[in-house]
């Protein structure tokens, strides 16, 4: 089993960044693709960032250039660094753990706010 703890999140203005961070316990951490997901008020939950056991990458269109996901299995941490932040970029982000075959594991969550 896998828990996941979101930090970093909080209140900024237009074009500032903030860095999200997802501590995971439990399981093989490195075995898993490690992603962020969010979810505006009204709207789907959508993924930001996935990050594969091998480290390679995708992203949503939405944050490509904005966003980097990393990962560092040693510390079982995963980070979102967001910079030029965006109104629309409000929502609550999840940290999520996915690994063939097994349940996703997901945190409860760190809310970022984008607003002057």
């Amino acid at each position: 089993q896998v828990q996941l703890v979101e930090s970093g999140g909080g209140l900024v203005q237009p074009g500032g960044s903030l860095r999200l961070s997802c501590a995971a316990s439990g399981s093989i951490f490195s075995r898993y693709a490690m992603a962020w997901y969010r979810q505006a008020p009204g709207k789907q939950r959508e993924l930001v960032a996935r990050i594969n056991p091998n480290g390679s990458t995708n992203y949503a269109d939405s944050v490509k250039g904005r966003f980097t996901i990393s990962r560092d299995n040693a510390k079982n941490m995963v980070l979102l660094q967001m910079n030029s932040l965006k109104p629309e970029d409000t929502a609550e982000y999840y940290c999520n753990a996915h690994r063939t075959s097994l349940p996703d594991y997901w945190g409860r969550g760190t809310q970022v706010t984008v607003s002057s």
